[in-house]
């Protein structure tokens, strides 16, 4: 284990229709505030009204930016910049999505931005040291971004999605109502259980730290209990404790708890999938489920079975001939296959896609991807390892 700091200054509300404490939990950080919702959901759930009706009995005057959409654009960040100013709002909140709590954290860090763009931040030319008070109330089990510092926005004009992030931008209060989530689509509750697990593969994988056994079982039993919520979301939508699991276990996910101590390390189908919803504007979790098994697949042809078989034996109770898995590289190889598969398969089982093809994306749009790609590569410094020609190879190991 590595040398590592751990901090989660995000207060978590959780439980049954504690939503309804919105308003109060609010006045605490100002009377002014900007609500940022998504297209139609909020809306249609009344959720949107109820909060309005809350926040204005509590004296709290209320602007709602609406229109967030998937793979949220930086239009609509600067938008609510400008509204953020214009109405000298003294906190945001966010109710939604990981899309809305993404463009909620982009504007509370561009509102008090003296000079520049809040596109700057994106592309590394400045960092965020300062933003408004962001407060969430998702409405579905997927980002983690109620819990952490983090965010990923698209910039229409270049054909870009970055993510960046500080410690500023954590939530002070997230309100993590399971009964929100009720009427998630399937298709959408599955794509949320994805990113979620996706969030703990990522460190799981790519961890340079050879010894984190602490770290690897948290991983895997979220891992594991993710995957089986989703099954049973899917199976009835308004099981309550199912829909309280995944979410929990989505926020967990990528709130730094498993990834401390496991030392620096990148997030690569991140990287590559944030290109493909750019480009085609696909939901983001099922462009992470097209990649990662043709990843892991590349992962083992680069010399790098052991941990995929640790994953096959531990979450899908994989067994074989030697204890622990260890014994020859060809055996190795062919383990850690089957735990791919087994992985794939609980994809399917979930109505997710497995690969690009799946996905109507074809193998001609390989070079598309990569060159958009490594722009994102770049930033985040993975390009000696995650250059154009190794990009493009992972991509023909996900095209099928």
């Amino acid at each position: 284990m590595e040398n590592f700091e751990f901090q989660n200054t995000t207060r978590i509300i959780f439980g049954r229709d504690q939503s309804v404490r919105i308003a109060s939990e609010t006045k605490r950080f100002g009377k002014r505030v900007l609500l940022v919702t998504g297209r139609e959901s909020a809306r249609r759930s009344g959720l949107l009204e109820r909060a309005i009706t809350m926040l204005q009995n509590e004296g709290i005057q209320a602007w709602n930016l609406s229109g967030v959409q998937s793979n949220p654009l930086l239009a609509k960040v600067r938008e609510g910049v400008e509204s953020a100013r214009e109405r000298d709002v003294q906190a945001v909140v966010a109710i939604g999505g990981g899309s809305v709590m993404d463009t909620a954290k982009a504007i509370a860090a561009g509102a008090l931005l003296m000079e520049g763009d809040v596109w700057d931040f994106f592309e590394g030319r400045r960092q965020i040291k300062h933003a408004l008070p962001v407060l969430t109330v998702p409405t579905i089990a997927a980002s983690g971004s109620e819990m952490n510092g983090f965010m990923v926005i698209t910039n229409e004009k270049t054909g870009l999605k970055l993510a960046t992030g500080s410690p500023a931008l954590y939530p002070k209060i997230s309100i993590l109502d399971p009964c929100l989530t009720f009427s998630v689509p399937a298709n959408y509750t599955a794509y949320g259980g994805v990113d979620a697990v996706s969030h703990l593969l990522e460190p799981y994988f790519n961890a340079p730290a050879p010894h984190t056994p602490v770290q690897d079982r948290l991983a895997e039993g979220l891992i594991e209990t993710i995957m089986e919520s989703t099954r049973l979301c899917l199976a009835k939508p308004d099981d309550y404790d199912a829909r309280a699991d995944l979410m929990w276990g989505a926020s967990l996910a990528l709130c730094g708890l498993t990834k401390a101590g496991v030392g620096e390390h990148h997030f690569p189908v991140h990287m590559i999938e944030h290109s493909i919803s750019a480009i085609y504007g696909i939901p983001h979790g099922a462009g992470l489920a097209a990649l990662l098994p043709g990843w892991m697949k590349w992962r083992v042809e680069t010399g790098h079975p052991r941990k995929i078989v640790q994953m096959g034996r531990r979450i899908f109770r994989l067994r074989s001939s030697r204890r622990h898995g260890a014994g020859s590289p060809g055996e190795l190889e062919a383990l850690a296959l089957e735990s791919i598969a087994a992985f794939g398969k609980w994809l399917s089982e979930i109505g997710c896609p497995a690969n690009l093809e799946e996905l109507g994306i074809k193998a001609d749009a390989h070079k598309t991807i990569a060159q958009n790609a490594l722009q994102q590569s770049r930033i985040w410094g993975m390009d000696r390892e995650y250059d154009e020609k190794t990009i493009n190879r992972i991509l023909a190991y996900c095209q099928s």
